[in-house]
Protein backbone atom coordinates (compact mmCIF):
# COMPACT_ATOMS: atom_id res chain seq x y z
CA UNK A 1 0.00 0.00 0.00
CA UNK A 2 1.30 3.48 -0.91
CA UNK A 3 2.61 5.97 1.31
CA UNK A 4 0.07 8.55 2.08
CA UNK A 5 1.30 12.32 2.13
CA UNK A 6 0.80 14.51 4.86
CA UNK A 7 -2.19 17.14 4.99
CA UNK A 8 0.49 19.96 4.34
CA UNK A 9 1.89 18.03 1.31
CA UNK A 10 -1.61 18.00 0.16
CA UNK A 11 -2.38 21.40 0.88
CA UNK A 12 0.60 22.63 -0.86
CA UNK A 13 -0.38 20.22 -3.97
CA UNK A 14 -3.72 21.90 -4.30
CA UNK A 15 -2.43 25.40 -4.15
CA UNK A 16 0.07 24.50 -6.88
CA UNK A 17 -2.81 23.05 -8.66
CA UNK A 18 -5.36 26.12 -8.53
CA UNK A 19 -2.28 28.18 -9.12
CA UNK A 20 -1.37 26.14 -12.54
CA UNK A 21 -5.63 26.84 -13.19
CA UNK A 22 -5.49 30.45 -12.50
CA UNK A 23 -2.17 30.79 -14.81
CA UNK A 24 -4.60 28.26 -17.68
CA UNK A 25 -7.12 31.01 -17.54
CA UNK A 26 -5.32 34.29 -17.88
CA UNK A 27 -2.95 32.97 -20.35
CA UNK A 28 -6.03 30.97 -22.47
CA UNK A 29 -9.35 32.29 -21.92
CA UNK A 30 -9.80 35.74 -24.15
CA UNK A 31 -12.99 36.74 -21.67
CA UNK A 32 -10.48 36.54 -18.86
CA UNK A 33 -8.11 38.73 -20.39
CA UNK A 34 -10.29 41.61 -20.65
CA UNK A 35 -11.24 41.01 -17.10
CA UNK A 36 -8.07 41.26 -15.75
CA UNK A 37 -7.41 44.34 -17.97
CA UNK A 38 -10.60 46.22 -16.12
CA UNK A 39 -9.95 44.65 -13.17
CA UNK A 40 -6.26 46.10 -13.37
CA UNK A 41 -7.60 49.56 -14.29
CA UNK A 42 -10.14 50.17 -11.66
CA UNK A 43 -7.44 49.07 -8.91
CA UNK A 44 -5.18 52.15 -10.27
CA UNK A 45 -7.88 54.36 -10.39
CA UNK A 46 -8.74 53.24 -7.07
CA UNK A 47 -5.14 54.22 -5.86
CA UNK A 48 -5.43 57.50 -8.00
CA UNK A 49 -9.04 58.61 -6.76
CA UNK A 50 -7.73 57.37 -3.18
CA UNK A 51 -11.18 54.93 -2.74
CA UNK A 52 -12.23 54.36 1.34
CA UNK A 53 -11.75 50.85 2.66
CA UNK A 54 -15.09 49.77 2.27
CA UNK A 55 -15.34 51.17 -1.56
CA UNK A 56 -12.32 48.72 -1.85
CA UNK A 57 -13.48 45.68 -0.65
CA UNK A 58 -16.27 46.08 -2.48
CA UNK A 59 -14.44 46.47 -5.40
CA UNK A 60 -12.11 43.48 -4.91
CA UNK A 61 -15.16 41.72 -4.09
CA UNK A 62 -16.95 42.54 -7.19
CA UNK A 63 -13.88 41.84 -8.96
CA UNK A 64 -13.38 38.55 -7.40
CA UNK A 65 -17.13 37.26 -7.97
CA UNK A 66 -16.86 38.03 -11.72
CA UNK A 67 -13.60 36.30 -12.47
CA UNK A 68 -14.42 33.53 -10.26
CA UNK A 69 -17.38 33.07 -12.11
CA UNK A 70 -15.46 33.02 -15.15
CA UNK A 71 -13.67 30.35 -14.64
CA UNK A 72 -16.44 28.52 -13.74
CA UNK A 73 -18.21 29.01 -16.52
CA UNK A 74 -14.87 28.15 -18.85
CA UNK A 75 -14.97 24.55 -16.98
CA UNK A 76 -18.08 24.04 -17.60
CA UNK A 77 -17.93 24.45 -20.84
CA UNK A 78 -15.07 22.75 -21.13
CA UNK A 79 -16.75 19.81 -19.41
CA UNK A 80 -19.53 20.06 -21.41
CA UNK A 81 -17.64 20.08 -25.11
CA UNK A 82 -16.13 17.06 -23.54
CA UNK A 83 -19.01 14.83 -22.73
CA UNK A 84 -21.27 16.23 -25.93
CA UNK A 85 -18.48 17.94 -28.66
CA UNK A 86 -21.00 18.26 -30.93
CA UNK A 87 -24.06 20.94 -30.33
CA UNK A 88 -26.66 19.48 -28.16
CA UNK A 89 -29.70 21.41 -27.31
CA UNK A 90 -29.65 20.24 -23.33
CA UNK A 91 -25.66 20.86 -23.40
CA UNK A 92 -26.29 24.58 -24.72
CA UNK A 93 -28.80 25.96 -22.40
CA UNK A 94 -26.17 24.56 -19.82
CA UNK A 95 -23.65 26.78 -21.32
CA UNK A 96 -26.07 29.78 -22.11
CA UNK A 97 -27.20 29.63 -18.28
CA UNK A 98 -23.30 29.41 -16.97
CA UNK A 99 -22.12 32.34 -19.50
CA UNK A 100 -25.64 34.20 -17.86
CA UNK A 101 -24.06 33.99 -14.42
CA UNK A 102 -21.01 35.80 -15.41
CA UNK A 103 -22.87 38.15 -17.44
CA UNK A 104 -25.24 39.30 -14.33
CA UNK A 105 -21.63 39.60 -12.15
CA UNK A 106 -20.02 41.76 -14.67
CA UNK A 107 -23.28 44.30 -14.99
CA UNK A 108 -23.59 44.22 -11.19
CA UNK A 109 -19.64 45.06 -11.42
CA UNK A 110 -20.12 47.91 -13.91
CA UNK A 111 -22.81 49.22 -11.19
CA UNK A 112 -20.51 49.07 -8.71
CA UNK A 113 -18.01 50.97 -10.62
CA UNK A 114 -20.34 53.58 -11.89
CA UNK A 115 -21.31 53.91 -8.02
CA UNK A 116 -17.67 54.23 -6.92
CA UNK A 117 -16.13 56.63 -9.80
CA UNK A 118 -18.51 58.58 -11.26
CA UNK A 119 -19.13 61.14 -7.91
CA UNK A 120 -15.05 61.03 -8.20
CA UNK A 121 -15.04 62.28 -11.85
CA UNK A 122 -18.24 65.28 -11.37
Amino acid sequence: MPKKESFLVNRIKSVGYAFKGAMLLITKEPSIKIQLCIAILVTVAGFYFEISKTEWLIQILAIALVMGLEGANTAIEEIANFIHPEYHKKIGYIKDVAAGAVFIAAICAAVIGFIIYLPKLF
